[in-house]
């Protein structure tokens, strides 16, 4: 799980970095770090199934991103919504829905405290979507479901690992186990 943490702050730090780099091109900054997150955060939902050899779970991990992307280009092509900034295939946000269903995925398989750095990655995909013109909120929502439900149908909990609270004398921390 110290993958999972590493991985979101590096997502977290990447993405305040690219936004706040130069004023002048706040916007582009900011489409960019999108971007980077609708990428990243499924990258490194799959990553971990590798790091902690979940053979299992990676073939969750295909089924419930492949849902995702066919489900959303499927409406993008039948529903073809124009954007707000004249584009076509509006509905829904592909961008969000990669985002989030990649951070279901680490929710519904490691734990809801391994998500929230994901989670809020996500929502900054989704807002990046509406702020820069791509998108309208409804087609955000519309694709955090998409995605959200995807990984939520498709994916289970990995039962070989156990966290609990870490209490000394000068520190606080979590234990990970995992049965052999």
């Amino acid at each position: 799980m110290r993958a999972i943490k590493c991985w979101a702050g590096t997502l977290v730090i990447l993405m305040l970095s690219v936004c706040c780099s130069q004023p002048s091109k706040a916007a582009d900054n900011l489409e960019t770090a999108g971007d980077i997150g609708r990428v990243l955060i499924p990258a490194i939902a799959y990553g971990t199934t590798f790091y902690l050899h979940d053979s299992e779970g990676r073939d969750q991990f295909y089924w419930s991103f492949f849902t995702n992307l066919s489900v959303t280009t499927a409406l993008k092509y039948s529903i073809d919504k124009q954007r707000p900034n004249g584009e076509e295939h509006s509905f829904p946000s592909g961008h969000t829905s990669m985002a989030f269903q990649g951070a279901t995925f680490i929710h519904k398989r490691y734990g809801w405290q391994y998500a929230i750095p994901a989670y809020l990655g996500a929502a900054f995909v989704g807002y990046s979507r509406v702020e820069t013109d791509n998108h309208y909120v409804e087609d955000v929502l519309a694709g955090a479901a998409i995605g959200a439900i995807s990984s939520y149908y498709f994916t289970d909990r990995y039962e070989g690992m156990a966290v609990s609270p870490l209490v000394g004398k000068d520190f606080l921390g979590l234990c990970l186990s995992k049965r052999w």
